[in-house]
């Protein structure tokens, strides 16, 4: 078994609490990204699981053995970095063979192996090239190889395409999407792109200041985020916010002095916030606005417009709106638009804490 158990682990530098009680379950054959922004644990944690870094308390299992008090030589896990770390004397066939040379091979187990990885790797090409002699993508799938070399357990890998441009960290996501589907190997990624972690994982485990803060398929995070955190931090363009209030009906007041009923979880004169994903706004009679307001910008790209909604409304950093509209929309900077949210499931509502409010089972089915 290839799964990976961790029970309220800890880790504390000093008086300095990174790591705070963290309890996750990650099934054999998942591709798990963690991701969060800079600071928040999620290097940590991994290094711990690899046994790189010891834990302060708590217990990691990887299938049924307990394996927090072990070294990382007797863990069977293997590591990607972020830097490729890789030999530059020796070839690629010699760096992806090194684990198995180090582990006592023959030569002849060693050369089958080190072409197995090289076919499913598509490297067989560049055996006899020296890592100075190959691309930053070529580079990384050595190291990936090098790692799969001994047949691991779990993969970890740490940001593992933070240093290659662009275009080709889309290539290599779908590459490493491709291998894990081959592979069939438990595999944990580290990252703080959210877009990464929107299309590769089976399931994505969001951290924030060293606690999960939600774990689910990137569609159960991107349709029913935990919070305002998790809200705003997954999607691309992010969730747009607004500081609303319930009326004595308990219907949402949205800053146009809209008055929508949602449901009876909404309480009574209570401050509420509001979220909407920009492709969830539409446009409406002025009547009908959640949301009015003066463009600002407009993208036009055939496919979506997108467009910058100045609102003039509440806190500062609220004014402007990002919105999405599908197609051609033929509007420019200076025109008054009238927006509302497409349809009730689509309104994100938080409490004063930022915790989401759940609507009522019947309308959430």
């Amino acid at each position: 078994m290839s799964s990976v158990s961790l029970f309220n682990v800890t880790k504390s530098f000093g008086t300095a609490d990174i790591i705070k009680g963290v309890d996750l379950s990650i099934r054999d054959g998942e591709l798990v990204v963690f991701v969060g922004p800079s600071g928040c644990g999620k290097s940590t944690l991994l290094r711990m699981i690899s046994g790189l870094e010891e834990i302060t308390a708590g217990e990691i299992h990887l299938g049924d053995k307990r394996v927090d008090p072990l070294p990382a030589s007797d863990r069977d896990i293997a590591m990607v970095f972020q830097s490729y770390a890789l030999y530059p004397h020796m070839t690629v066939a010699e760096n992806i063979g090194f684990p198995l040379k180090m582990a006592g091979w023959s030569k002849s187990d060693l050369d089958a192996k080190t072409r197995e990885i090289g076919d499913v790797l598509q490297l067989l090409h560049l055996f006899d090239r020296t890592p100075k002699q190959l691309s930053g993508g070529q580079r990384q799938r050595v190291a990936i190889g090098r790692a799969l070399a001994r047949d691991p357990k779990i993969i970890l890998l740490d940001e593992p395409l933070s240093n290659l441009d662009a275009a080709l960290r889309v290539d290599m996501r779908m590459e490493l999407a491709r291998l894990h589907r081959e592979l069939g190997a438990t595999m944990i990624y580290v990252t703080h792109d959210q877009v990464e972690a929107m299309t590769m994982a089976d399931r994505i485990v969001v951290l924030r200041d060293g606690i999960v803060e939600q774990v689910g398929t990137p569609l159960d995070l991107y349709l029913q985020p935990a919070n305002r955190f998790v809200a705003g931090f997954i999607g691309s363009p992010k969730m747009n916010f607004w500081e609303a209030r319930s009326d004595e009906n308990g219907r949402v007041v949205m800053p146009s002095g809209l008055a929508v009923a949602m449901g009876d979880h909404v309480a009574a004169n209570r401050s509420l916030t509001v979220g909407a994903r920009p492709e969830h706004l539409v446009l409406c009679d002025e009547g009908d606005a959640a949301l009015k307001g003066t463009v600002l910008a407009v993208e036009h790209l055939g496919s979506d417009t997108f467009v910058q909604l100045h609102c003039g409304i509440g806190d500062p950093s609220q004014m402007d709106v990002n919105v999405r509209l599908a197609g051609i929309v033929r509007v420019s900077i200076g025109d008054q638009l009238a927006l509302t949210i497409a349809d009730q499931d689509n309104w994100h509502l938080f409490d004063g804490d930022g915790i989401r409010l759940d609507p009522p089972a019947d309308r959430a089915a």
